[in-house]
This record gives C-alpha cells, sequence and structure tokens, in this order.
C-alpha cells in the first residue's frame, strides 16, 4: 500500500507538472466551439495528443528494463532543469498568460447545444488533429520528464502514473469547457498555477534521483573526475 501511496503522489506531480498548461489553450479552444467544430473534437484531439506523448516518452520505459536504474536516474535532473528554467523565464511565460488570456476571453460564447457526431466520424475530422497538434507542440517538452520517469519506473508503477495523468487530462477538459462560462477564472487559474509547478517539477526530478538510488553513484563520479 506505501508504494501505490508514493506512485500516486508521483502520478498527481507529474500531471499537475505537465499537463496543467492545457487549461490555456483548452479553455481557448471552448471558447471558438460552433456548429463544425465542437466539444467532442477537442476532447478527443486533447486525449490523442497525450497519447502520441506517451508513445514517444515509451522507449524510456525499455530502455530502463536494460539500463541499470542508477545511470538512469541521472535523467531526473532533466526535470529539475525544466523546473528551474520555468523559474527563470516567469516574467515573459506570465506574459504569455495573460495575452492568452485576453484572447480566449474575447472569444468565449455562450453554451449552446449541437447536433451529435458518432465517434468514428470525429475521429476522421481533422478538427481533431488540430487541437492533437497543439497538444504535442505544447507538451514537447513534457518528454524530458516523461522518459527519465518512465525508466525510472516498472510495469505497475507507470500503469498508475499513467492512469493518474489521463484522469488529469479529463478534468481539464471538464475545467477548461466550464470555465468558457467564467474567463476571469481561467485567468486566476493559469497565473497561480504557473508559480507552482516549477516547483513540482523541481520536486519531481529529486524524487527520480532518490527513488533510482542514483546518488550511489557519486564515489564513482568523484574517482573519475580525480
Amino acid at each position: 500500500m506505501t508504494w501505490l501511496i508514493g506512485t500516486l503522489i508521483i502520478g498527481v506531480s507529474v500531471a499537475i507538472a505537465t499537463t496543467f498548461d492545457d487549461n490555456l489553450y483548452l479553455t481557448a479552444f471552448f471558447g471558438k466551439v460552433n456548429r463544425t467544430f465542437r466539444p467532442q473534437h477537442i476532447i478527443l484531439g486533447e486525449f490523442i495528443g497525450f497519447t502520441l506523448l506517451v508513445l514517444a516518452s515509451l522507449p524510456g520505459f525499455f530502455g530502463g528494463l536494460i539500463i541499470p536504474h542508477t545511470w538512469i536516474g541521472l535523467l531526473g535532473f532533466l526535470p529539475v532543469a525544466i523546473g528551474i528554467n520555468h523559474l527563470l523565464n516567469r516574467e515573459s511565460e506570465g506574459q504569455a498568460v495573460q495575452t492568452v488570456s485576453v484572447e480566449f476571453k474575447s472569444r468565449a460564447e455562450s453554451p449552446r447545444r449541437y447536433n451529435k457526431k458518432s465517434l468514428l466520424a470525429t475521429l476522421r475530422d481533422p478538427q481533431t488533429y488540430r487541437v492533437s497538434a497543439v497538444t504535442i507542440a505544447n507538451g514537447g517538452n513534457n518528454i524530458g520528464i516523461y522518459v527519465p520517469l518512465f525508466a525510472s519506473s516498472d510495469l505497475t508503477n507507470l500503469g498508475v502514473i499513467l492512469c493518474v495523468c489521463y484522469l488529469a487530462i479529463g478534468l481539464w477538459c471538464f475545467l477548461s469547457y466550464n470555465l468558457t462560462r467564467n474567463p476571469l477564472m481561467a485567468k486566476v487559474l493559469a497565473r497561480h498555477g504557473r508559480k507552482v509547478f516549477p516547483f513540482v517539477l523541481i520536486y519531481l526530478g529529486f524524487s527520480i534521483l532518490l527513488k533510482s538510488e542514483t546518488y550511489r553513484l557519486l564515489p564513482s563520479i568523484a574517482m573519475f573526475s580525480n
């Protein structure tokens, strides 16, 4: 049970650190819903894009089956570096949040009813993959987090972490859809969320280093440097 609690904490940390920003463009997309561009395009496109990011990161998991975990753990420095980079560039990111927030605020519409479309038809619609493309572009840096995390996880831990992340994606879709009814809340959510998740990234990186017992390599590294 202890391992499950620890894995759930890591899963929630990963979900917050790598998918929280999705609220920005998801809210923008939901604000543009019309007769041809519907909520199901956005939801399905978001899940497809995230799945492709996961698939692109899976080589890290298979590499972890071959390479010793203590060496794989060195990749934990990647999330730490990304988190520090976010802290150093917080001011420019804050300006970007304000710009995006103003954009989707001006485009927000009141909820409407639309004719339902089949899952297959939605899957074949290019509108869906427009959302997927944005998800992949926005989450490109996340691969640097997923690869070391997957590599330091076994199959059970990986399954739990991915379940948490997919649940988080569903939660963001739900929140973003409802935020289109109150765009000012989206701006507040984005502003305060960006202050938190750099520290979540740093925590995640150090948890990978400790979980992989990478600190055991310090004597070897010290001898090599001498």
